[in-house]
Order: structure tokens, then sequence, then C-alpha cells
């Protein structure tokens, strides 16, 4: 059994993480870190887990390090990165934060508004988005997960990118995502009296995943690629349906995706026509993706539905980490979606 530390532990990610974990015969959970919540039995924290026998929630210095095999970190962004850099080499790690997904440090600094403060682990950090990555990612000793929004986007464009098949000049991405996606802090406007019956945009033209699109866009088609993109906040706890317009031709994206991810088990081509739900992907580790031919001519509507807290964050996080073990990479994922 390796042992893990999850560094975050009482943010809805953190609790992801442990729902998966306990039922890993791979990995066991040895130490559980909170802040604010430090000191609280997890099952006071989160009384879903009372079933569990988990560690109390402690300060991250008062756990051995030394002493683990992997470490989910689960922090904050702008947060982890003195942390991380204090983690001896010989333990993997997997963030879950956007410290080190951007590798180009005067990006991240423009969209995070810090100076990264841990460049030379930013050179070896691995971009987490597991279908692109694999080989690399089994290497690694730091893998970087991608944000939420990005995975959604980034599955059903990357091959087109790659094989040139749309227009890198005309995409619009339109994505709507659960409340559990801006954390768990007490914040106004997470309050359910403030998003419940209503449906807004939020970060306009300058979401932070922006960055992550520009840098893995433009790799795949070997030119510099920029979308616009606009994120919508839907009244719904979990769960992410990405709306995506291109000029390509629907019969051969269509094709061309099915052929992609033929092999994969967590990614799923949809017939031709049939558009995805996020209430077909809850709790699951699973990404459904539409495809259908527009009313314009040339010209075809991408959909790509995954959970946030799943395929978007924790999930692919312990998929990460499934690799970086040499582990079955579906183990501890096979957990059918929620419905209703």
């Amino acid at each position: 059994m390796k042992k893990v530390t999850i560094l975050g532990a009482s943010g809805y990610t953190g609790a992801e993480l442990v729902r998966i974990l306990s039922n890993h015969p791979e990995f066991v959970i040895v130490a559980l870190s909170a802040d604010k919540k430090s000191g609280l039995e997890y099952r006071q924290v989160f009384p879903h887990f009372t079933h569990l026998s988990l560690p109390q929630l402690i300060p991250i210095d008062e756990i051995d390090l030394e002493s683990m095999d992997l470490v989910f970190a689960a922090l904050p962004h702008a947060t982890g990165q003195s942390i991380i850099r204090k983690i001896p080499n010989k333990v993997k790690v997997v963030d879950l934060s956007a410290d080190f997904r951007i590798r180009d440090p005067k990006s991240y600094e423009k969209w995070y508004g810090v100076r990264h403060q841990a460049l030379e682990l930013q050179k070896e950090a691995v971009y987490g988005l597991t279908e692109f990555y694999r080989q690399q990612i089994s290497v690694a000793r730091l893998v970087a997960c991608t944000g939420c929004n990005a995975a959604a986007a980034m599955y059903p464009l990357l091959p087109l990118l790659e094989n040139k098949l749309i227009s890198v000049d005309n995409i619009v991405i339109n994505l709507a995502t659960g409340i559990s996606g801006a954390g768990r802090a007490l914040k106004e406007s997470s309050l359910h009296s403030e998003i419940s019956e209503g449906f807004s945009a939020y970060s306009v033209a300058n979401h932070r995943h922006l960055a992550e699109f520009n840098q893995e866009f433009s790799l795949a088609a070997g030119e510099p690629v920029k979308v616009s993109f606009t994120p919508h906040l839907a009244p719904q706890n979990r769960g992410i349906l990405a709306t995506i317009y291109v000029e390509g031709g629907a019969d051969n994206i269509h094709k061309k995706l099915l052929d992609r991810y033929s092999e994969e088990p967590f990614i799923h081509v949809l017939p031709k026509g049939e558009v995805p739900s996020t209430r077909h992907v809850r709790g699951s580790n699973y990404c459904h993706i539409g495809v259908v031919g527009d009313s314009v001519k040339g010209k075809t509507i991408l959909f790509s539905a995954i959970d946030n807290l799943t395929k978007g964050s924790s999930g692919q996080a312990v998929q990460n980490a499934n690799l970086m073990f040499n582990f079955e990479e579906t183990v501890a994922l096979n957990l059918n979606p929620l419905f209703p």
C-alpha cells in the first residue's frame, strides 16, 4: 500500500479525493491537512464520510512528508508553491491547483497576479491532461492537473487542432459550470439565494483558463491559437457543459473524435447529432462529447460534458497518480454516474 497525504482536504476537491481513494486498493490515506478546520475529525467536516476510518485534520507542518509515497495538493492557487518545493524529491506530487500548469512564468504572472515562487519545479512539472500526456505523466515526479473548464474544452478540440480539421481563427467556447467550481470558501456570490433561479456569465474575456487554452491549443496546432471563451455559472452544484463553435465539417470532425478516443476508457463520443448533458456524467470520471452540424454550412457545434470535481479535477488527479505508480489507469475510477 502506498502512503498518501491530501493537503487541503477540507475543500471540495479534497473531499472528492477521499471519496475516490477510499475505494482504492493500492493507496491508503495516512494524513489529511486543513487550515481553519485543523483539529477536527474528518466526519465533522464531511458527515457523509462517517462510515470511514480517516485521520484527523492537522496542519501541514505536522505531517511527516518524508514518510509519504504520494502527496495530493488540493490547495488554493498560488499558496502551494512554497509548500510543494519542501516536499522530499522521493515523494511524488499531484497538484490540483494552477500553480504549475502554465509553462511560461510571465504568462503565469500575468493571469494570476503573482510571481512564481518555484521556477525550478515548474520546469519539471508535467501537464496533467491524462489522455494527451500519458507517457510523460507515467515517469513524472510532479504533475500539474488541468483546470476543470480547460479540460472540458480541450477534449473535443485538441484532436481537431492536431489534425488541422478546424480553422484556428474562429473558435468560440461558451461554457456553463456548477457552483462547486468556485470552491468551498464562504463568499456572498456563492450563496444559494444569489445563484439559484439565475444564469450568468462571469470573468468575461479574462478568465484565467485562457492561459491554458492559449498554451495547449497553440502547441497542438503548431501555430498561435487564441479562442473566444465565456464561462457561465449554472444553478447546480457540479458539472460542466461546454458548447463550442468551430469552422469545419461535422462528418470529418465526428470521425476523427471517434478514432482518437476509441480506446480511451473515460472519453465517450456520442453518435453524431446527440447532445450530452451534465446529469449523465455526474459523480463520474467520464467525458461525453457530442458533434452536431450547424445550420450554417461548413460550421460545427461541439459539446463536452464532465463533472468538474471528478474528471475535471480529483478523478483526473487519481488517474494520473495511477499512471505514476504503474497501476491500472482505471483503478478506483469506474464510478457509474449518479442519476437522477
